[in-house]
């Protein structure tokens, strides 16, 4: 299972439509307050009714777009401009904002669940979408909801991707498919007005049994590898030794030398064993120093016995 959190399913639809603030309310208090003040002093009711409808019909007229946005102008259903940011005016019952359009990047999740790569293996991937529209009209007149839109082409696009590109090279190539999957989802929002900033892959899922496998093949890789490193370390091993073996048949006493350093390294431990071919004590002569060793480690055995029986009796003594 993947450790991130679930995409959403739903984009939000593009906010469109008149919107209500500070001018056009007071705007509209204005002219009901006249409508009031009418009354009471003419005392009918129908200046206060024309003045009212008036303040609310022209209390549309005045639209705030805040610094990123965008508002798409329609004056009797024909593209008349865009507005913003800032304040601007509307033509009351002729004029009408279809989109406003927010330029800032955009991030938008998406997925690609259950989709086969190129050696049949189906994956879930989840990746993240940055975009901005670079141009309001067309993102407004082109295509209807455009931010729905962007994110059926990135899923689609993943797809395609994940189609044509083989699980290793999934995993491993991470950057070069970012990249193609940018190229080729800029291409189909670039009519749009909307340009593509970077897409991240988050979570490749593959199957568990999959995973064991995986897990498996690499560690026997790893221990082939091992293997291979040893061999090569015996190989290099034998060579140095025949070297040696060279070295040491023009010098026999440089082959002694280093008997003896075997036998001091062999026998300087208390207790140890040293196995040594009868043709290799005849040949290098040996046989004195092995008894001149023997004896030496048995004085030690008897010195260590004798202090050993002098602490029990010492010991005993006390009690």
């Amino acid at each position: 299972m993947s450790a991130y959190p679930a995409f959403p399913t739903t984009v939000e639809p593009t906010p469109s439509g008149a919107r209500v603030n500070f001018i056009s309310v007071l705007l509209a208090l204005g002219f009901i307050g006249l409508g009031v003040l009418s009354f009471l002093l003419l005392g009918g009711p129908v200046g206060l009714a024309v003045l009212a409808a008036l303040g609310v019909l022209f209390g549309m007229a005045p639209q705030v777009a805040k610094q990123w946005e965008r508002a798409v102008v329609l004056r009797l259903g024909h593209y008349r401009g865009l507005r913003g940011p800032g304040l601007f005016w509307l033509v009351p019952l002729a004029d009408s904002i279809s989109a406003w359009v927010d330029q800032r990047v955009i991030t938008t999740p998406f997925a690609a669940e259950e989709t086969l790569t190129s050696d049949t293996v189906p994956v879930n991937v989840d990746a993240v979408l940055f975009w901005m529209v670079h141009d309001p009209e067309q993102a407004a007149l082109e295509v209807q909801n455009y931010p729905q839109a962007v994110s059926w082409a990135a899923q689609t696009a993943l797809r395609d991707i994940i189609g044509r590109t083989s699980l290793s090279d999934l995993l491993r190539g991470r950057e070069r498919i970012e990249d193609e999957l940018q190229d080729l989802i800029d291409q189909r929002c670039m009519p749009w007005g909307i340009a593509v900033q970077a897409v991240e892959m988050r979570d490749v899922v593959i199957p568990a049994p999959l995973q064991d496998a995986m897990s498996r093949e690499a560690q026997a890789t790893r221990e082939k590898r091992a293997r291979i490193i040893l061999g090569e370390a015996e190989v290099e091993i034998a060579a140095l030794f025949d070297q040696a073996s060279h070295a040491y048949q023009q010098n026999p006493t440089a082959l002694h030398l280093r008997a003896m350093n075997i036998l001091y390294e062999g026998l300087k431990e208390k207790g140890a064993l040293m196995l040594v071919p009868s043709t290799a004590v005849e040949s290098m002569g040996l046989g004195g120093l092995l008894g001149a060793a023997a004896l030496e480690q048995q004085a030690l055995a008897g010195r260590a016995a004798g202090s050993e029986r002098a602490e029990l009796g010492g010991e005993r003594k006390a009690t």
